[in-house]
């Protein structure tokens, strides 16, 4: 049985113009998929990086890598999902702006019924990646309960998630934040300091708050803007931890600078190759739903905009007027 579907979609890569509703097809699921309704959808950086370009992909594209809704079909071989389950996902093909997809099962999952759909939605993307930041990018001498780590854009979705998951696990979290409100934020949330980095110099108060000796990890989703800098707060064998780019890419550099920083490690992350299988995905889910049903992690959504007013979102997105999380409501 073939449905249709509202899609925002791109056919050209640019601004926040591009966003248009389409009307698509949506058929059967086929081996290894399901159809999934959605109930709400994600907004996330790596939206507007692949509506820009930044990240290629065929087009015309679907944009959204995470939502929660019903599962309506399963296709043959998806054995961890029935109709009717719910459920929420992030997953590394885009199509959730969309009232309804098919997509491979491998990363959704089902959804505690304790846990709403909103926070489904705004929560796997977000919730996921500050998992593997926090639990599996670790310094080599390892990452234990009273050492500091540095985390940029702290009042952002991801930020405030880790500002609670790096409390609950005992780590002094120093955040960066653009504004003293949004530097409040993350302090409320469990950020145990704070730097606003349009009125200070991050690198200077990080080697203040520390007494000299650095970090033992950054956590920087910003790139071009705060890269330099964030090299010059690690300790001895820290690691540079880049998973983002909302300032810009970072330009290439010399590997012989980390020698005399330090000896210090960087490594470029990405939450699609810690998701690349069944098995991992649903452990890291499950870690996720455990810190959030307990309440050590609240998901705090700021901004709900409906499925149409994409290009809006994505607007608020860019100018960096958003905190906390985001949903899409179809």
């Amino acid at each position: 049985m073939t449905q249709t579907s509202r899609a925002v979609r791109i056919h050209a890569h640019g601004g926040p113009e591009q966003l248009v509703v389409d009307t698509v097809e949506v058929g059967e699921p086929g081996p290894g998929e399901v159809r999934i309704r959605h109930e709400a959808v994600g907004l996330n950086f790596i939206d507007v990086y692949q509506r820009t370009g930044l990240y290629q992909n065929p087009l015309p594209l679907t944009l959204g890598m995470e939502g929660a809704g019903v599962i309506e079909a399963v296709g043959p071989g998806v054995m961890h999902l029935k109709a009717g389950d719910r459920a929420a996902y992030a997953a590394g093909m885009p199509g959730s702006y969309s009232d309804l997809r098919v997509m491979p099962a491998m990363n959704v999952c089902q959804l505690p019924d304790a846990i709403d759909f909103e926070t489904g939605a705004a929560m796997m993307l977000k919730g996921l990646t500050a998992q593997y930041l926090l639990r599996r990018c670790r310094p080599v001498e390892g990452l234990e309960p009273g050492d500091f780590v540095l985390f940029h854009a702290a009042a952002g979705g991801v930020g405030l998630i880790a500002c609670q998951w790096a409390k609950a696990l005992g780590l002094r979290l120093i955040g960066t934040a653009g504004s003293d409100e949004k530097c409040a934020l993350a302090q409320a949330h469990g950020a145990e300091f704070t730097i606003n980095y349009r009125t200070e110099n991050f690198a200077e108060r990080v080697k203040d708050i520390t007494a000299g000796q650095g970090v033992k990890v950054v956590y920087d989703s910003v790139g071009k803007d705060t890269w330099d800098g964030s090299l010059d707060c690690l300790r001895p064998f820290g690691l540079m931890v880049s998973f983002g780019n909302a300032s810009g890419p970072v330009p290439p550099f010399a590997p012989g600078i980390l020698g005399p920083k330090g000896s210090i490690y960087v490594t470029r992350q990405t939450l699609f190759t810690h998701i690349n299988s069944r098995e991992r995905t649903q452990a890291m889910a499950n870690d996720l739903f455990q810190v959030v049903g307990s309440g050590q992690v609240q998901i705090r959504i700021d901004q709900r905009f409906a499925l149409t007013d994409a290009r809006l979102a994505h607007e608020s997105l860019e100018a960096r007027k958003t905190t906390g999380c985001t949903v899409l409501l179809p």
